[in-house]
């Protein structure tokens, strides 16, 4: 097996996850306080993967009504619709603003859906102590940590045309119920990639090298 660089907890190094600041526990202290923003240190996230979990879980159940029910209702003098995110997808399929609709599809169904069974990939493989991908996996973290703010495109949209398509008496938009559990998902999995520690990833690699060592 290859050898393993020191990680920082080996050297008694915390890092601070308000500020960035790297320091160094006090002397007969496990953990402590960071020195220059007095946020409570900790050598990995506390109760992480079970805090994860609950939101993994809780986005999932949301993930289910944000599809189903109309996150946008119109309504004229003459009708009252309502559409959901696929129905809205359709609607918007056409030569001139198929871009739009392939947009609100990636946004709205498919990131979230791809955040949900990463962050259950990422969660389970820890669980279980893989040693297998933990570059790969370390990498598919940060990218979900970064795409994650982009889900919310769907649900400005929405509120752009909300705002624009006002045409009373004519014609009167409104957002759905579906946009507060689709905002729900997108908050839940946001918060889920925040508790997972990433640093977990990594600690079962190290583990195995230092009873080979």
């Amino acid at each position: 097996m290859s050898a393993a660089w020191p990680s920082a907890a080996q050297y008694g190094l915390l890092n601070c996850e308000h500020c960035g600041l790297l320091s160094r526990a006090a002397a007969g202290m496990h953990e402590g306080r960071c020195p220059r923003c007095h946020a409570r240190l900790h050598f990995r996230k506390p109760n992480s993967i079970q805090r994860t979990w609950a939101f993994v879980i809780a986005a999932a159940i949301c993930y289910i009504p944000a599809n189903l029910l109309p996150v946008m209702t119109t309504t004229t003098p003459f009708s009252k619709s309502s559409d959901t995110i696929m129905e809205g997808v359709v609607l918007l399929w056409s030569p001139s603003s198929w871009p739009l609709s392939v947009v609100v599809f990636i946004a709205s169904v498919t990131i979230p859906l791809a955040k949900l069974i990463a962050l259950g990939y990422l969660l389970v493989t820890v669980q279980r102590g893989s040693l297998k991908s933990t570059r790969e996996r370390a990498r598919l973290y940060r990218m979900i940590e970064t795409i994650g703010r982009w889900s919310m495109l769907d649900v400005f949209v929405d509120t752009f045309v909300v705002a624009l398509v006002q045409l009373q008496p004519l014609m009167v938009v409104g957002p759905g119920p579906g946009v507060v559990f689709f905002a729900g998902v997108v908050v839940l999995t946001m918060i889920a990639v925040e508790t997972l520690d990433p640093r977990l990833i990594w600690d079962q690699r190290e583990a195995t090298h230092a009873r080979h060592t």
